[in-house]
């Protein structure tokens, strides 16, 4: 029970393949991660920025102290 069997050699070998077989695919998948967790991260800079020119264009009170002082800088 605590030692592997030839099941589990077999495994981590399909596992080892599928991470550094090839042409680097550990790498590419953690580049595409990298560039999705970027572009959420770009997405939600976006998206804030949008919600306080809709904030102000609609006269709708802020909602953080952030969108309070760029209201009193305006």
């Amino acid at each position: 029970m605590g030692t592997f069997g030839p099941i589990h050699w077999i495994i981590v070998a399909i596992v080892i393949l599928v991470l550094f077989g090839g042409r680097g695919k550990l790498s590419g998948i953690m580049g595409d991660a990298a560039k999705g967790i970027k572009a959420f991260k770009d997405g939600l800079k976006d998206d804030t920025s949008d919600d306080v020119a809709a904030n102000k264009s609609t006269g709708a009170l802020p909602r953080t102290e952030a969108e309070k002082e760029d209201l009193r800088k305006s």
